[in-house]
């Protein structure tokens, strides 16, 4: 079985609350180094065999019509994930 990993991130000028909150946590449990967090989805989807450059192809679509709002996300990147082969 074959596994394909799409990233799906806010647009850089959409409030991100979740990150914001994460970013203030980090400096009380000593991570001090980090000065912005945004929270983003990872989606993975399996297909039968090794994943062809035709199965990319239709997660890119679903990606951008069903996988993420497109008014407020951005589709980040869509690849063969660990273990599968493109």
């Amino acid at each position: 079985m074959g596994r394909i990993v799409v990233e799906v991130m806010p647009k850089p000028e959409i409030l991100d609350p979740q990150g914001k909150a994460v970013v203030g946590s980090l400096p009380r449990l000593g991570f001090d180094q980090f000065t912005s967090v945004r929270q983003g989805r990872r989606f993975e989807l399996t297909v039968d065999g090794e994943v062809t450059q035709e199965d990319l192809d239709a997660a890119a679509k679903a990606a951008e019509t069903l996988l993420s709002n497109p008014i407020i996300e951005d589709v980040i990147s869509v690849r063969a994930g660990e273990g599968a082969q493109a």
